[in-house]
């Protein structure tokens, strides 16, 4: 019998020429991992041997050879016409008898183990595929739930011609591959029941930053072709690798897809799968939960982990999953390198920044992290490609690799559904333009014509404006700072930035808000949630219900979604210092939450009033501060980030601090007990009277500037009559930070800032830096140009004091 069949115990990377990099990588992981608990359906790999005896043999190579002269990938409707030509030669020509008799011994072997009839996957394996630098990914064909040697045979004829799709023949143009030099291998792998569980696609490295340190998974119900191909917008789950290999349970963040429709197997029609409606009850729920996505995360690392050993070199993995819903077991579909984030440069930062303000059209999940613009062109079908022109934005419903002729033609592109890891998604991230995928409405909100800008520098979120608005991109050499003395942190407020802007040379986080997290991911009042039962707003109980889908526990959606924000900024630049300080809305915003103003008094200047400190240890807000607590407590203990540090803000008196100290710790955080300091906010005078007083139950300061100028000066900041007279650099607030510096100092107590003042005023940052302050924390945009000033400034002192050294 000739080597037509190879089983997935028998081949390992070496074999790519034979088996081509799919199957390859099946039997690496097959033969490899199973001591990590890795599991992999079993099956047999046909050998490109047998395709290219076949091609061979029926005479088809002759003819393939022929159709492919004078080729122009540009011109769409001759390459339709020749793969449509190619396709057909190869799908009318007859399998050698040899092939057909080894196929169907190894069917039947595979039947004897899983049952007659058994179902199996048949994919096809290119053999120049998942190279680090070149792809195949989804440029051939799958066929899903097929059964029995007849069913299996017809399935391999139609792998075959799926070599020459219009996509493939034009990737492999542009990649500069010889048509006939590459084959095809075909895996033949026993199917996971997903169809009545849930897949998706996991990539060991964050997919728009290329963050190395955490895993991204998307999942969805039924057969995984749904996510891979981006006909649905599914769950996005991150996971921290770090702390994960140290036991803990680091979910960073979930964010429900709509998942809309699942494949499922077509037990009644003629078709092999179907796409079926999900109920509502299951779509506002997540896919898979807890333990499965640490199970997966944990495998991810372990296949990055082994292909990194076995490559010598950091080999970030794009891996496709399964969970079979009849057994609840988790299995491994495939696995090959990234090929995006791997090969950049890492040392360069590219910065895009919208210089022009404008209201969205609408919004979705931003793919790229730049800027893109044109006319945008409405395309339903890809018959229809030929009306689509270099430099406009594609705007469709989903993209499959049938697209790809025209998307490397595109400036953007904006899709209805699909994920991070879609199609659209990955395609887009290969040819370096910016995409916005999952909007929903854009083909039907954005005018055919139209002159759009698709921004995906605005964090997680991706926006579409109309209008050709002005921006600039800016190259940061990353390589070329040093570090000064005084530390250089910054200031986050959103997560959904934080891989990106851990990039940028940093210190770690000298301000955590964690009031953009309450108020724009949470949006409901903490005690709305605590006391829903008892609500009388109707309305409220609404939309807390709407908001809190899936959560019977109402309180615990706070917990859960505040410790995931937290959690995102925490990760991203561990192990460095990351300071979170506690919830300081004013009462007339925290009214604005929903279900708030049930609970918020009426004041008539919030400024001064019950904020900070004050609210976390009284009867109205105890509950509600007790939330936060258990949020932080999850993100130290449960995620195991050590590296987050907390900070109370708008503590008035020393008894006061000391009050809030005895709360925290009700609720497992207790200063001192598994390395967690806690700071104070130096923002009020007395704190810096007292600084001796405050120093004795804190572990550092920080000088919120803004707060401490408006008090020393008795100025409220938001009044327009008296703001020239705000001034940070005022003799009366210099000297009070003089005075607190000097005190944390002496005290041993670690003093920064986190305020505006050091950006706006380089004076002001030298005065700092030559009072001895231990860190500055500004806003991200002002971190390089801080860095370089405070390098020249410590310089300075350094020229200065060898000279006072000589003099002496």
């Amino acid at each position: 019998m000739d080597d037509f069949v190879r089983w997935f115990d028998e081949i390992d990377l070496t074999d790519i020429p034979l088996v081509g990099g799919k199957n390859a990588s099946l039997g690496e992981m097959y033969q490899n991992l199973k001591a990590h608990g890795v599991q992999v359906p079993y099956g047999f790999a046909i050998t490109a041997a047998a395709y290219r005896r076949f091609i061979r043999e029926s005479g088809c190579e002759a003819k393939v050879r022929e159709q492919l002269k004078g080729l122009n990938t540009a011109d769409i409707l001759d390459l339709r016409s020749r793969g449509k030509a190619i396709r057909t030669i190869i799908l009318d020509a007859p399998l050698p008898l040899a092939l057909q008799k080894e196929i169907a011994v190894a069917y039947e072997r595979l039947c004897r183990e899983y049952g007659p009839n058994t179902d199996v996957a048949v994919r096809s394996s290119a053999t120049a595929e998942d190279l680090p630098d070149a792809s195949f990914a989804g440029q051939l064909e799958t066929y899903l739930n097929v059964h029995g040697v007849a069913g299996l045979l017809e399935a391999c004829r139609k792998c075959f011609a799926s070599l020459f799709t219009d996509r493939a023949i034009s990737y492999r143009e542009d990649k500069g591959f010889d048509h006939l030099s590459v084959a095809l291998s075909i895996g033949v792998q026993k199917m996971v029941r997903s169809d009545v569980g849930a897949a998706g696609v996991m990539f060991t490295i964050d997919t728009e930053s290329g963050f190395r340190d955490c895993i991204l998974i998307n999942s969805a119900y039924g057969l995984g072709e749904n996510v891979v191909q981006g006909s649905v917008t599914p769950d996005e789950i991150y996971v921290f690798k770090p702390t994960l290999l140290k036991g803990f349970r680091p979910i960073l963040q979930r964010t429900m897809g709509s998942k809309e429709w699942k494949l499922v197997y077509d037990e009644e029609g003629s078709k092999q799968t179907k796409n079926v409606p999900v109920a509502c009850d299951d779509r506002q729920r997540f896919a898979i939960e807890g333990d499965d996505i640490l199970q997966l995360a944990r495998w991810g690392c372990a296949i990055e982990e082994h292909y990194t050993r076995r490559s010598g070199r950091y080999t970030p993995m794009d891996i496709e999953w399964a969970k079979d819903g009849k057994s609840g077991e988790l299995f491994i579909l495939q696995a090959r390198p990234e090929t995006v984030q791997s090969v950049k440069r890492m040392d360069l930062l590219r910065v895009y920044r919208l210089e022009e303000a404008a209201e969205p059209l609408l919004a979705g999940k931003s793919v790229g992290e730049m800027i893109g613009q044109g006319r945008a062109r409405i395309i339903a079908d890809p018959r229809h490609m030929e009306q689509f022109h270099n430099g406009e934005v594609l705007v469709t419903d989903k993209t499959d690799p049938d697209w790809e002729p025209i998307m490397k033609k595109a400036a953007a592109i904006v899709t209805n559904r699909g994920g991070r890891t879609s199609h659209a998604a990955i395609v887009s991230r290969e040819l370096g333009i910016p995409a916005v995928v999952g909007t929903e409405q854009g083909t039907e909100v954005i005018a055919d014509g139209e002159a759009i800008t698709v921004s995906c520098a605005e964090g997680d979120a991706g926006y579409i404006y109309r209008g050709l608005l002005r921006f600039t991109v800016r190259e940061i050499d990353l390589g070329t700072l040093g570090r000064p003395r005084t530390k250089i942190m910054l200031n986050v407020a959103n997560p959904r930035e934080v891989f990106s802007l851990a990039a940028i040379p940093n210190d770690g986080v000298g301000l955590a808000r964690v009031e953009l997290i309450i108020g724009h991911t949470i949006r409901i009042h903490p005690m709305a949630l605590v006391r829903y039962d008892t609500l009388t707003d109707q309305a409220a109980r609404a939309e807390i219900a709407l908001l809190t889908g899936g959560y019977d526990d109402k309180p615990q959606y706070f917990v859960d979604k505040l410790a995931e924000g937290v959690g995102m900024i925490a990760a991203a630049f561990y192990p460095k210092d990351v300071i979170v300080r506690l919830s300081d809305f004013k009462t007339n915003e925290y009214a604005n939450l929903v279900g708030g103003k049930e609970f918020e008094p009426t004041e008539e200047n919030p400024m001064l009033g019950f904020r900070g400190a004050s609210r976390y240890y009284n009867d109205r807000y105890r509950e509600g501060f007790a939330l936060e607590c258990r949020a932080l407590w999850k993100v130290r203990e449960e995620m195991g980030f050590t590296n987050v540090k907390l900070m109370v803000p708008f503590v008035r008196t020393v008894a006061e601090g000391e009050k809030v100290l005895a709360e925290m710790a009700r609720h497992g955080l207790t200063r001192g007990e598994n390395s967690l300091e806690v700071y104070v906010m130096c923002e009020i005078p007395s704190n810096v009277l007292l600084a001796e007083e405050f120093a004795e139950i804190f572990d550092g300061f920080s000088i919120g500037s803004n707060d401490l100028t408006q008090l020393t000066l008795g100025v409220d900041r938001d009044s327009e009559l008296v703001a020239k007279i705000f001034d940070e650099r005022n003799q009366a607030v210099k000297k009070l930070v003089t005075s607190v510096i000097t005190t944390a100092r002496t005290q041993g107590r670690k003093i920064g800032i986190c305020g505006q003042a050091p950006s706006d005023y380089p004076e002001f940052a030298q005065f700092l830096v030559e009072e001895g302050i231990d860190s500055i924390s500004l806003n991200p945009d002002a971190v390089m140009k801080m860095t370089a000033k405070v390098l020249e400034i410590e310089q300075r002192m350094a020229v200065k004091q060898m000279e006072l050294s000589i003099v002496r």
